[in-house]
């Protein structure tokens, strides 16, 4: 199973690194990553991952994300690849 990890908020040392480590945690592999600093300090990522060998349930995945975006200030979401390719078709 894939799916879409969009990260966006003020940039700081180690973003990548926590949501990176909770991915590794739970078995989740990054296929594909592209991050950005907008402007002074907006920090924008995106990341195309395989869920398929994880033990842990995509709505706990889902919790423990939105807990560590909480923990260090941004704002994290992840979506199926299905879901995010349907709502961005135009």
């Amino acid at each position: 199973m894939r799916a879409i990890i969009t990260v966006v908020g003020k940039d700081k040392v180690g973003i990548i690194y926590q949501v990176t480590k909770v991915l590794a945690e739970n078995q989740v592999n990054v296929l594909d990553i592209s991050q950005t600093v907008m402007g002074e300090d907006m920090f924008t990522m995106a990341m195309w991952v395989d869920a398929s060998k994880s033990s842990t349930d995509f709505q706990e995945l889902i919790s423990l994300l939105e807990e560590l975006g909480k923990k260090i200030g941004v704002s994290i979401r992840l979506q199926r690849e299905e879901i995010f390719d349907a709502m961005h078709k135009i």
